[in-house]
């Protein structure tokens, strides 16, 4: 099986129990989900500098970006203006978007608004964490 190197954008103080489930399912054997992890580890920076720094080398190693869009996607983020968006899901995105990555979106509920970077995209998006959506999204792209 093709393994894509993927970027998991998603929302660590509301949305990580996800990320650690498309963790879980690339370590099972028995289950159909297999990619490489492009994704940073928690960055211990302050420097907002530096969080861009090592979000672009991920982003750039990865073949593609899937954000997990939960309920603050378009939160306002207290460095938002440092960021240059209006939180880091955003700048991921954008960020994936402007060194030509794919980007692809699973929505935790069909009522959560589409992050701002995603909205003028035409992006695929699926509703619901469901394995068999995701790998969907994951082979189209």
């Amino acid at each position: 099986m093709f393994k894509r190197k993927v970027f998991v954008s998603f929302d660590f103080d509301r949305d990580r129990n996800y990320y650690y489930m498309l963790k879980a399912w690339n370590e099972n054997p028995s289950i159909e989900f297999s990619i490489i992890d492009r994704t940073p580890a928690e960055i211990q920076s302050a420097s907002v500098g530096v969080v861009k720094q090592v979000l672009s080398r991920k982003i750039n190693e990865a073949d593609l970006t899937l954000a997990i869009i939960g309920s603050d996607i378009n939160a306002p983020h207290p460095d938002r203006w440092s960021i240059g968006c209006v939180n880091w899901q955003n700048y991921e995105i954008e960020k994936s978007l402007e060194v030509g990555k794919r980007v692809v979106g699973v929505r935790l509920d069909w009522r959560f608004k589409l992050p701002q970077a995603m909205e003028r995209t035409g992006c695929r998006v699926a509703d619901g964490f469901e394995l068999d959506k995701i790998l969907a999204l994951l082979r189209k792209s």
